[in-house]
């Protein structure tokens, strides 16, 4: 056995060796995070997490795999981005896509019908990598969505709201939330003389206006998609326009949509969602934009996404196409398609593009040269003399069992300019010193290394002064 596990791990080192050699990623699309990019990660994290929760939200887990014909037919066009795994005993599995369809197949199985909820997880898409624009085969989605039945577009607010929030907490740069509505963009389709079998396809054309302009969108709709010349015009009229509640007005009055129910309903809620907007603070950064449409096949009312205009910090300029940072939208009917009996749950969700958001980060922090703790080390437990290694293990293991984050140096007797120079390297603010006289009068010479300050603490009142120093303001 031993032989065969040895084999086995020679056999690892020869593959990591030859992908060196070959100076392969891990996985096309697919990276290492080393600990710096790890601090960083954490950060904004963190930051997503505690606005989740500071609207209340509960979290939920599901698994990496879900059956194959639970993903299907959800995601448009982009279902070929899906990941299947190989056949294990009959059972046709693939790796999830997003956290939204899990989340609906959840709600379903469990019966739920009521639940403001959070999740961070990975997820996985056979897509082109553009690994310095945050676009991977294997990344994380932060997804907070609402479910349950309530009155119109006040849950929607909030997703709104949250996306400010996270995108002027992290300070990214200046960005702004484009708004639409399912409803309005399939009212105007049929107004403008698509025919319904079209829809979905014509929908997904749309959606690359942020990314091509407007005449190749045209000739794709026209030349791939066989729809009328004088249709797509009609549609370009329209999907060039972006304002505010103005243009909501506008449009309430068209003589075309005005006429077609389904938009005048997506109308009427786009200005009541303007309304609660306006309460909250936010008009400033949101557009209702008609070019926004969201390829996703399970969106049914409300969708938006945020971009991301300029980066203030000149080094970064290029940074300015990293694309959308967050999206999401109204999925009334998801959570129908997995229930026996069809009954639906209304839901609203968005989700947070971490990885594009981490790119920018990693990338503007590079270009300042600031210096990255990697760890969260209060105290650096050192000797002045020789012989001292037993009294330094009794203090850290007093400092770890009072919960204070502790090290030392793993040799018998370091010099205590190597002790300090560590410090110094790794960003730990504080030394506690143990020298024979100190051990004599019962005191630990605590040493503030920004200003090499030292004091004599009494050695029961240790702990208190660390948490003190060190404690965020």
């Amino acid at each position: 056995m031993a032989a065969q596990a040895e084999a086995a791990v020679r056999a690892q080192a020869e593959t990591v060796r030859r992908l060196k050699q070959d100076k392969a990623d891990p996985d096309e699309g697919t990276r290492d995070y080393g600990p710096k990019q790890m601090a960083i990660r954490e950060r904004v994290f963190s930051a997503i997490i505690s606005c989740f929760k500071r609207h209340g939200a509960e979290v939920i887990d599901t698994p990496v795999f879900e059956l194959k014909e639970t993903l299907t037919g959800k995601y448009g066009e982009d279902s070929k981005l899906i990941y299947d795994l190989k056949d294990q005993g009959g059972e046709l599995l693939s790796l999830r896509y997003d956290l939204t369809v899990p989340f609906a197949r959840y709600l379903a199985m469990n019966k739920i019908t009521n639940i403001k909820r959070y999740h961070i997880a990975k997820v996985y898409r056979r897509d082109n990598p553009a690994m310095t624009r945050g676009r991977y085969r294997e990344f994380y989605q932060c997804d907070f969505d609402i479910a349950g039945q309530f009155d119109p577009m006040i849950p929607d607010a909030e997703c709104l709201k949250i996306v400010h929030e996270i995108l002027s907490d992290l300070q990214l740069g200046d960005f702004v939330i484009k708004v639409n509505d399912r409803r309005i963009l399939d009212g105007m389709f049929a107004v403008c003389g698509v025919p319904d079998s079209k829809f979905r396809t014509i929908c997904s054309s749309v959606d690359k206006l942020d990314k091509v302009p407007w005449e190749e969108v045209r000739s794709e709709m026209v030349g791939e998609k066989g729809l009328s010349p004088e249709a797509a015009d009609r549609i370009g009229e329209y999907v060039q326009l972006h304002g505010g509640l103005d243009l909501i007005e506008q449009l309430l009055q068209d003589p075309k949509l005005s006429q077609n129910k389904l938009a005048k309903e997506g109308l009427s809620d786009m200005k009541l969602l303007f309304e609660y907007l306006t309460l909250f603070g936010i008009t400033g950064k949101i557009s209702f934009d008609l070019s926004l449409a969201r390829g996703l096949d399970y969106y049914t009312g409300v969708i938006f996404e945020a971009v991301l205009l300029q980066q203030e910090n000149e080094h970064v300029e290029e940074l300015v196409g990293v694309g959308s940072v967050a999206g999401g939208g109204r999925y009334d009917g998801l959570v129908g398609m997995f229930d026996p009996k069809g009954r639906k749950v209304p839901c609203v969700g968005v989700s947070i593009g971490i990885e594009r958001i981490f790119s920018i980060l990693e990338q503007r922090l590079e270009a300042s040269e600031e210096k990255i703790r990697t760890t969260e080390t209060q105290v650096l437990v050192a000797s002045a003399q020789k012989k001292l290694l037993e009294e330094r293990l009794k203090l850290i293991s007093e400092l770890w069992d009072a919960g204070i984050k502790a090290e030392m140096l793993y040799k018998k007797n370091p010099k205590l300019l190597n002790q300090l120079q560590y410090c110094e390297d790794t960003g730990i603010p504080l030394v506690a010193i143990v020298g024979e006289q100190e051990l004599k009068d019962g005191v630990v010479k605590l040493r503030i290394v920004a200003t090499r300050e030292e004091v004599n603490i009494r050695r029961e009142s240790l702990v208190e002064e660390i948490r003190t120093r060190t404690s965020q303001p």
